[in-house]
């Protein structure tokens, strides 16, 4: 089951990382509840707006990569054969080439991502997804 839902979460990013809006559409369920917060960003409400949101933000991006530490995933209800809900946290460990001067440098960043999955006749679709970027805390060197 897990890996079921690993499969779509890593399509998810995939969709990203090759501006495949196509499979980003196929991803999602199509409800006007559904939901996702971009880093630094307000709650977009239905598919819709979910979906112009990521093919704008792919049409934008030159070069996107991300490398996935910390994923749990946790369904529900629990211990059930055939769960219908999936909760997915991970870090996403970001590269991005875009907005930089030279076209050889590149950039990074980090952010805190959960997202909620829910199983469909179709299979398990994203209904929500919430990333919030990690500050980097630079401490200062106290030696004397």
């Amino acid at each position: 089951m897990n890996a079921t839902v690993l499969a779509v979460h890593g399509a998810f990013y995939d969709a990203v990382e090759t501006g495949d809006v196509d499979l980003m559409a196929s991803l999602w369920v199509d409800d006007a509840e559904t939901s996702c917060v971009h880093p630094g960003a307000l709650p977009l409400r239905g598919t819709a707006q979910v979906l112009r949101s990521w093919t704008v933000l792919m049409a934008n991006v030159g070069y996107i990569q991300f490398f996935l530490t910390d994923i749990q995933v946790v369904t529900f209800p629990r211990g059930a054969d055939e769960p219908t809900t999936a909760l997915v946290s991970c870090t996403e460990n970001i590269l991005s080439g875009e907005g930089l001067v030279s076209p050889e440098a590149f950039s990074g960043g980090k952010a805190v991502c959960t997202s909620i999955l829910v199983s469909r006749p179709g299979g398990w679709k994203f209904w929500s997804r919430h990333a919030s970027p990690i500050a980097e805390l630079i401490v200062p060197d106290t030696k004397d």
